[in-house]
């Protein structure tokens, strides 16, 4: 089903999953406040300059989807959790890492400003 916004995708889910969506909304728009929502391929984005990271859920997992120098740069902090080039799972039965999700979402800012 084609969501028409990040709110409409967001209430698709469980409302244990929507806490987390909504937080990682939040802390995307909090540490990049000048990127702009999207919906690409019918899930939420945030663009800045290009893409700056996507995030979606499924049935056990939040994917996020920096760009794969972000997995890269962060992929000490990153070792316990399953990886692949531009993408990071987060298991629904574990806590989500809000403030590593901070700091690549603050990289992928610096990143595409070019600093």
């Amino acid at each position: 089903m084609p969501y028409r916004d990040i709110d409409e995708y967001i209430a698709s889910f469980p409302g244990d999953v929507q806490e987390r969506l909504q937080r990682i909304r939040r802390l995307i728009h909090e540490t990049a406040p000048e990127a702009r929502e999207a919906m690409s391929y019918g899930v939420p984005a945030f663009r800045l300059k290009g893409n700056l990271v996507v995030f979606a859920a499924f049935k056990r997992h939040i994917g996020l989807y920096p760009e794969p120098s972000a997995i890269e740069a962060f992929k000490e902090e990153l070792s316990d959790y399953d990886t692949a080039r531009g993408t990071i799972r987060f298991p629904l039965d574990r806590p989500i890492p809000y403030d590593l999700i901070e700091r690549i979402v603050e990289f992928r800012v610096r990143e595409t400003s070019g600093g």
